[in-house]
Order: C-alpha cells, then structure tokens, then sequence
C-alpha cells in the first residue's frame, strides 16, 4: 500500500468525505490517435453524432430536475453548454476532421477543444476568456460519453456510493446533480471559494475543496481520500490516525444536527435576549415549504429572475400574479419581499430585453437600470406585484440603486400602477414598503440622503464587495482579492447599518455573508439585527446567534472598526470568547 501524503487546498464548502478519487481530465484525457480507414469513417462521424446526442439528452434530463435556486444558479450553465454543443461551427468542424482528416472522434474533439480555447485565450476581455471553462466541460462530457461503460451495471459501479470527484474545474450544472450519483465530495485543482460551483456546493452541504494544483499530477483513480472542506486539506492514503478523526468527525456531525434539529421552532434570540430578524432567500415553492418548516420570520428576497430566464418569451402581468400570489399564500401571513427583475445584458439577452451587448455586463445596463428603460416590461411586473400584495404582507426591494432619482422614478411609476389597477377594480393593499438593494458603493456612501426616500434597506454583499474592491469574485486568480471580510468593507457595512438605524429604517443583509455561521458573531458586533440567507442555513446561523452576547459583542465594534487586517478583525473577534 502506498504511504500517506497530503495535498493542500482551499476549503470551498465545510464538511468532511472519505472516498476513492474519481479523476476527471478532460484537457489531458487521452485518445485514440490512430488514423481511420475509408471504411470506418461514416461509421465513426455516426458514433460522435450519437455521443453529442447523448450529451445533449443528459443536459435536457438535469435541467427538468433543478428547483428552487439551482434553477437559476445552474440553469443558465446548462443552456450555455447547449448551445455549444448545437454550434454548427463546433460540430461540422468535428465532423470534417474525421472525414477529411481520417481522425477517431476522440482526437477530433480534443484538437476542436485545443483550438477553441486557443481562440478564447486570444480575446481581451476576461470575462470572455474565462468562458473557455464552457468549453472544457462540453467536450469532456462528449469524451465522457464516447469512453463510458456501456452496460447499466457497469455504470452503476462508475458511480457508485465513496466516490470523490478530482478535476480542473467542475460545471455548476455537474455540482447540482453529484450527489444523486453517489458523490461525496469534491476537489479541483483550480477555482475559488468563491464561485458559482462552491457556493451550491455549499448549499448542498456537499464539502469541497479547491485551488489543489497537484492534485491531478499526484492522484490516480481509486486512490483513497479524505478530504476536509474547512482546512482544504486531502489527505491521500490516510491511516488509522486519520480515520480515526474522520469517525470523531462523524458523531460531531450528528450530535451538531441533533443540536440543530431544537432550533427550528427556538426563537431566534442572543443569549441576553436581544431579538434578530431571521429571513429566507427564496425562488421556487420548495424553498419556501423549507423556510417555513425552519421557523423563518418571513423571505427577506424573493428573486423573480427565474420567471424570465425559464424560456425565450416574457411572463405576462397574470402569470407573474399568480405566481407572486402563491408565494404570498405560502408564508401564511408572514412578510414577504419581493426583489424586482435583476438581470444584465449577458442574461437578459436571452430574454430580447438586453438593450444592446456590453463590454462588462457587470457594470452595464442591469438591475433597475434595465427595468427603467422597459417602463412596459416593469410595469407589468409591479402591477402583478401589487396585485399579489392583497394577500399578504409584501415589500418591493429594487436592486443596483445607484441614486435616489432612480427611487423617485420606481416610486412615481409604482404608485402610476396602483392608480390604474385601483380604478380597474383590482384589490391591492393600502400600504406596500418600497426598498433599495444597497450593493454598489456610491449608494452605500450617499445612503444618508438616498434613505430618506425609502421605507427599508437590504445589503448584498456579495456585488457590494466586488465593486468596491475591484475585484471579480468568478475570477479565480483574485480569489485572495475577494474578502468580504476586509477592514474596508466591514467599515462600509458599519456605516450602512449605522445610517439605517439613525433613520429608524430596517436593514437586512441578503449575501452569502449572512449564511455563514462563522461571521454571526462580526455581524452582530456591527449592529446587524436581520439576517437573509438559504433556507439551508437558517438553523445553523440561529444556533450561533443564540450563543452570542449581542451587547458585549457591540462594545467591541470600535475595536473591530480599528483592526487593518482580516487577522487583526479575526484576534478582535476571538478575545470575545
């Protein structure tokens, strides 16, 4: 047996697995390179028609079982790499290889893939460039299928229960189904805990690790692994030692969800008996049958992006009523907020509401800047709204606010609806909040007059610490960049929330910051008193509050404020014990 090594990573997603490494390389997979005869070659542009065919059924068959928000999340993954795969220029390219070029549909693909991130590398744009990661994953789903075991049994034991995926990269759209496959963990040699494949990860309590660069050079299949999500630590070959941690790691776990399983009806209380406002982040009705068995106060973000990204025509004002409707329904009097349309011109494309492509969608026409300059569009979207709102108790949170004009004009145009739905006869409610999503920085630093025009504030951090620290948290080389916990963005988080509570208007925070246990304690200390996150989430950040002395927490916020380095906030942090 071979002797024990560790590989070092970055935790992704916390959790321990044992398992037996699965590898996936798709750039270095390796192919037949022996030339076909004249007589095999229509036999073998069949065999890759049928392969791409597969590729495509499966794709199709994992987009009907995402929900709730992997739909979103994941779903546009999917339809990226569908549209890859129905390119003629990829596929007749394909095709006249093997036919003029007398190459095996293996090598074909890989010298289509060579040669397409080639071209991916040589654009200028970084966003663009990193769409090459589409590339790798269709192609290596097609070589997945052109090499796969053909029998059912045979498949069955490539997927079965022990396995931990080791690979460059891994699809969203791969993440979202894993787990049904038997995978227990996942471990790429590039990525960041940051990305779109972590944070599901996350979400599906599935652990993960990133950033191991030599985890391919030094693994080979059925190599035995642990994995810890929290340390990005693999250790391969471990010994008794090591499982013997790994089994310690198991009854922690279920004494922990035993623990978690008494929050779900607790009140969500400090230990010296301060109240804060536990919300869910919502999208499909399985989210909210989720939020409402885990004693949510109501959903702090309904995103209503699915609606339009769902197919190629807009959702009339009666769909979208329906649906908004329901959603009232569900949370059975409790308050529900409701996040208008937030898309850019790279998915609003899809939808023909994109004004025109963009450069840097990210800081392009998007959010409420979309919805302001389709008045039709938007307003079929608050009537619908305001419809619903006769239901339950509802607010309207508006995102990527910059100014207080852009209130002003969602006001004026909102109360223009109600005017029009009330002498038509429709029921709304007397009363409806208006907010403002608060993630770009000119309107966190002009919140003292821009929060005058508002009834409520919701922070998300995670577009509020990307643009003020320049730095692209889907970019895997600024990964280190990316912190949320920086002194400058935890001092930009004390003054939102110091401006709200001066004006005596309640602020929620919606990002990833506030799913994570771990930061609580921060958050409290800053005077945060509503907290919006997964479902998933909610019992663990509730348990953690319940741990918490929200007023000795509170003294330490100069202190905290104080500190230049994540190390320093996280000394301050742990002096509190």
């Amino acid at each position: 047996m071979s002797s024990r090594f560790v590989i070092a990573g970055t935790g992704a997603a916390r959790g321990m697995a044992l398992g037996r490494a699965r590898l996936v390389q798709p750039s270095q997979i390796r192919v037949d390179e022996r030339p076909l005869a004249e007589s095999e070659i229509e036999a073998e542009v069949e065999r890759l028609r049928l392969a791409l065919q597969q590729a495509r059924e499966e794709l199709k068959t994992l987009r009907e079982k995402l929900h709730g928000a992997l739909a979103r999340e994941v779903g546009e993954f999917i339809d990226a790499h569908n549209l890859i795969l129905d390119d003629p220029e990829l596929t007749e390219g394909l095709y006249a290889l093997i036919r003029k070029g007398h190459y095996r549909a293996g090598t074909a693909l890989k010298m289509q893939r060579d040669r397409l991130a080639a071209a991916f590398e040589a654009i200028d744009d970084p966003y663009f460039r990193s769409r090459r990661e589409d590339i790798d994953h269709v192609i290596g789903r097609v070589q997945a299928v052109l090499n796969r075991d053909t029998t059912p049994a045979e498949r069955q034991i490539a997927s079965r229960v022990g396995t931990l995926l080791v690979g460059d990269t891994i699809a969203p759209a791969e993440v979202a189904h894993l787990t049904e496959h038997g995978v227990l963990g996942l471990v790429t040699t590039g990525g960041s805990s940051l990305s779109h494949s972590a944070i599901l990860a996350r979400s599906l309590r599935l652990p993960m690790v990133v950033g191991a660069r030599e985890a391919l050079e030094r693994l080979t299949d059925e190599d035995l692994l642990l994995i810890d999500g929290g340390s990005g630590e693999i250790v391969v070959h471990p010994t008794a030692q090591d499982l013997a941690r790994y089994r310690q790691f198991q009854r922690e776990q279920a004494r922990s969800l035993d623990q978690l399983a008494r929050f779900k009806h607790a009140p969500s209380q400090t230990s010296d008996g301060v109240h804060i406002h536990l919300y869910a982040n919502a999208e499909m009705p399985a989210d909210l049958a989720q939020a409402r068995a885990c004693g949510a106060e109501g959903v702090g973000l309904y995103r209503t992006e699915f609606l339009f990204l769902q197919r190629r025509e807009l959702p009339d004002e009666e769909e979208q009523f329906t649906t908004y409707r329901n959603v009232v329904l569900a949370m059975g009097g409790a308050p529900v907020t409701i996040r208008t349309l937030d898309l850019g011109a790279d998915k609003a494309d899809a939808t023909g509401l994109a004004l025109a492509a963009e450069p840097n969608p990210a800081l392009g026409v998007r959010g409420v800047r979309l919805t302001l300059r389709r008045p039709a569009v938007f307003a079929a979207q608050l009537r619908a709204i305001l419809r619903a709102s006769a239901f339950g108790p509802m607010r309207i949170l508006v995102p990527m606010v910059t100014s207080a004009q852009e209130i002003r004009d969602v006001r004026a145009l909102i109360q223009d609806c109600a005017r029009d739905l009330r002498s038509t006869g429709h029921e709304i409610a007397d009363h409806y909040e208006l907010g403002a999503m608060i993630e770009v920085p000119a309107a966190a630093i002009a919140l003292p007059a821009l929060i005058r025009h508002l009834d409520f504030i919701a922070i998300g951090t995670n577009d509020l610490t990307q643009y003020l620290l320049a730095a692209d948290r889907n970019n895997d080389a600024l990964g280190e960049l990316y912190d949320p916990l920086h002194p400058a963005v935890l001092k930009l988080l004390a003054q939102i929330i110091a401006t709200g509570a001066r004006a005596n208007k309640p602020v929620t925070l919606c990002g990833e910051l506030a799913a994570d246990a771990h930061c609580t304690p921060l958050l409290l200390a800053l005077g945060l008193s509503g907290f919006s996150m997964h479902p998933s989430s909610l019992l663990e950040v509730r348990q953690a509050i319940a741990a918490c002395d929200r007023a000795r927490l509170r003294r330490l916020a100069p202190r905290l404020l104080r500190a230049q380095t994540r190390a320093g906030i996280e000394r301050v942090l742990a002096s509190v014990g």
